[in-house]
């Protein structure tokens, strides 16, 4: 049996469709680290809930009526950066997907996925802040193709030293600050203000803006 101190993911799911909303919340119950759980039919209901108590992940789909998913994960962006946002989308949907990207959305799962990858994103965006999957690889990808046929951003004038950039490909293969400093054998201290920097040069405000300026800079692909 879980020890309760091990449950420290207090999460809330936002879908109009009950049957899939609280089929989730039954399978949201069996997962290890799952604590509170609180669910709502549209994106007002959301926010009125994390208005009154904060959750550390929301899972809120994209589409819904008085307020959809988009409206209420700017919202919760905005007013509540703490909180991480799972995206829940019928169609990988490349437009919506990389507005959402630039916005700072931590992970986006198609709603066929299988239980095992949503577990494991809702306990890789709380510790490690985002969830770096095969939608949201193929978005950022085909945007760099799309750059490329235009023009590449020029990115050498941002000077990123070599060892900013260890710390950048680490981050994107989701590494934590801890993992990180052990890979590279420094201090979480100084990863930490490796990461601050790189975040300050490319103008990111989130390890999701990071893993794209990766993307479109050519560093992962």
């Amino acid at each position: 049996m879980t020890d309760k101190a091990t449950r420290d993911i207090n999460v809330y799911i936002a879908d109009d469709h009950t049957l899939f909303r609280k089929a989730i919340v039954n399978l949201l119950r069996t997962f290890s680290r799952v604590n509170e759980i609180k669910d709502a039919e549209n994106g007002k209901e959301l926010l009125e809930l994390v208005r009154e108590a904060p959750p550390q992940v929301a899972i809120v789909d994209m589409q819904m009526p008085v307020m959809d998913g988009v409206e209420a994960c700017e919202n919760l962006v905005k007013k509540h950066p703490d909180v991480k946002v799972i995206m829940l989308t019928m169609h990988d949907s490349e437009r919506y997907i990389l507005h959402m990207i630039e916005m700072g959305i931590h992970a986006f799962l198609l709603k066929n996925t299988d239980p095992e990858e949503l577990e494991r994103a809702i306990y890789t965006v709380y510790d490690k802040d985002f969830y770096h999957n095969d939608l949201m690889a193929n978005v950022l990808r085909k945007r760099v193709r799309e750059q490329l046929e235009s023009k590449r951003p020029d990115f050498s004038s941002m000077e990123i030293t070599d060892r900013e950039k260890d710390v950048l490909r680490l981050i994107c293969n989701e590494l934590t600050l801890k993992e990180i400093s052990q890979r590279l054998n420094l201090s979480e201290h100084t990863v930490r203000n490796h990461r601050a920097k790189l975040m300050e040069k490319v103008g990111a405000d989130n390890a999701i803006g990071l893993v794209r300026f990766a993307y479109e800079s050519g560093l992962i692909s």
